[in-house]
């Protein structure tokens, strides 16, 4: 399978960022895609709502909805899910994209911070993916897609930043649950992460302005990557941790320059919970 033409997406956040950009690349398939996000109305420091971006999807060759709501309540997530089927007939793919970040250390972080983490992070992520499982049962092309990282236990990362890592750990677990649990029933549950920063408006706003930017790369490289893990077929490709340019260089991705956001100067950023950067 090579395309998600006529396949549905269910996709936790999506307005903008990464998200969208995965959006995006399955429309231009002809998939469906129904996003479950806050933003209803637009920020004054974060481009795009919920309405846009369905609106961009549309633009791309797809079909989308969007549901506002908040991936921490059972209701809304449950609404969502009930919307996705009522409107395309099933869930066919759920990516767990929405996520916080607060990476202050634990003598300065509120812990009204740390629940937002964890409530959005590893229980939304775990929450979307339970409430749809009856649905992708259903589906001869089941995927569930998660953004978060490897496994990496060396006390670095939660020494660095215990309460983000704890959240963002939460979700590679529902990862290594799921794809164990699911097995039997042909669901695919994986991990994708970047290898190196990408250029979203989180990155720019909370870890170093355009400076930042430039040693990012563009959302499209983890959009491409997501397409080319949820094509494959889920009874064999589960329970992975993937980087995404890794994905791409199995799929004989050679130029990884189009990828950069900035001019090309400064040396990549290794994203969180990765060792420093070996530009391909």
């Amino acid at each position: 399978m090579s395309t998600l033409a006529g396949k549905t997406l269910l996709m936790s956040g999506g307005s903008r960022g990464i998200g969208l950009a995965i959006a995006l690349r399955a429309a231009r398939d002809g998939a469906n895609v129904v996003m479950l996000a806050k933003t209803d109305q637009p920020h004054p420091r974060l481009p795009g709502t919920v309405h846009t971006a369905v609106a961009e999807v549309e633009q791309a060759g797809g079909a989308a909805l969007a549901v506002v709501g908040d991936v921490r309540k059972d209701e809304d997530a449950q609404r969502a899910v009930d919307a996705a089927v009522d409107r395309f007939g099933g869930i066919d793919v759920v990516v767990n994209n929405a996520s916080a970040l607060d990476l202050r250390g634990t003598r300065e972080i509120a812990m009204k911070s740390y629940d937002l983490m964890q409530d959005i992070n590893a229980r939304g992520t775990f929450l979307l993916s339970k409430l749809a499982i009856p649905h992708l049962e259903r589906s001869a092309h089941a995927h569930i897609l998660t953004l978060s990282p490897p496994l990496d236990l060396r006390p670095k990362w939660a020494g660095s930043y215990l309460a983000y890592t704890m959240a963002k750990y939460g979700m590679s677990l529902v990862t290594l649950g799921l794809a164990e649990e699911l097995r039997d029933a042909g669901i695919a549950a994986n991990s994708l992460w970047p290898r190196t920063t990408i250029a979203t408006a989180a990155v720019a706003n909370l870890l170093g302005g355009d400076a930042a930017l430039e040693r990012a790369r563009t959302p499209e490289i983890v959009a491409d990557a997501a397409h080319a893990v949820l094509v494959r077929d889920p009874r064999s490709c589960t329970g992975n941790f993937f980087l995404d340019d890794e994905v791409l260089a199995e799929e004989g991705v050679t130029d990884f320059d189009r990828y950069r956001a900035g001019s090309g100067d400064e040396p990549l950023e290794a994203d969180l919970f990765l060792d420093a950067v070996d530009a391909r």
